[in-house]
């Protein structure tokens, strides 16, 4: 499809157009960009904090076993200063009776250090259980805040999809009436522009977003339509007031009743 032949003044309109529709596709981008970010980082969060809370279970799990390890080590020591005691009554000699009787301390000995174990490992079973429960409660206060944060992102989705469609279509729409030079122009400036914007109105007689103020004469040139002037400051293409708010008048019309066709459907 070949470029419609234009007057400067269509040319500064058609601009101004993208570029309304570029600005309004920038904000509904960054508004989405900002929910993905969060609710990524909470799933990480989410996933270190269940990696954390396994691990503490598996450290619980292994301070029980060893408990219970030291407890039927008790009952084995406890079965053989009974049997040890039996053998004595039968023994033949003093060295027998003595030979029993040091297995039968050292048994009891073994059931000292297992019951001080026991206790030791008691005391870590509270701490870990404890480490558990706040572990627990951590992770289920960022899964709440993952389910809202992901709510609000498919609401927000739900809510700009379609607008966002729109733009994109309007805005390739837009570029076909722009001769090539002028479009990659405005390309360069926009990518260059830390807000993306390549076309701006004069607004207090500076551009927008600028304090540094246009001379009179420029501003009556702006104005008069009949060439393309850049602000020599910021490097974007000026357009005056009321061409502005005439344009975005009409994209917020052509917007608002093509959003009210897609809702229809």
């Amino acid at each position: 499809m070949a470029k419609q032949v234009q007057n400067v003044e269509e040319k500064l309109r058609a601009l101004y157009d993208i570029q309304i529709i570029d600005s309004r596709i920038d904000k509904i981008r960054i508004i989405r960009g900002e929910l993905p970010l969060e609710v990524e980082d909470l799933e990480d969060e989410i996933t270190g904090l269940q990696t954390r809370l396994s691990n503490l279970e598996e450290e619980l799990k292994d301070i029980e076993r060893q408990i219970s390890e030291k407890k039927n080590a008790i009952s084995e020591s406890d079965t053989l200063i009974k049997k040890y005691t039996e053998q004595q009554n039968n023994v033949r000699n003093n060295r027998e009776f003595d030979s029993l009787n040091k297995e039968i301390e050292y048994q009891g000995l073994e059931i000292q250090l297992s019951k001080k174990r026991i206790k030791e490992f008691g005391v870590l079973k509270d701490q870990k259980a404890e480490m558990i429960v706040l572990a627990r409660a951590k992770f289920e206060e960022r899964k709440k805040d993952l389910d809202a944060k992901k709510g609000e992102l498919d609401e927000i989705v739900a809510e700009t999809q379609r607008e966002e469609e729109i733009l994109v279509s309007r805005s390739k729409d837009a570029r076909k009436n722009i001769d090539d030079r002028l479009l990659k122009a405005y390309e360069r400036i926009r990518g260059s522009s830390k807000n993306g914007l390549a076309v701006v109105p004069i607004e207090r007689e500076a551009s927008a977003g600028s304090f540094i103020k246009i001379p009179p004469q420029k501003q009556l040139d702006v104005a008069s339509r009949k060439k393309i002037i850049v602000d020599e400051h910021s490097g974007r293409i000026l357009v005056d007031k009321v061409l502005a708010d005439e344009q975005l008048e009409k994209i917020e019309k052509i917007l608002h009743s093509e959003l009210k066709k897609a809702a229809a459907k």
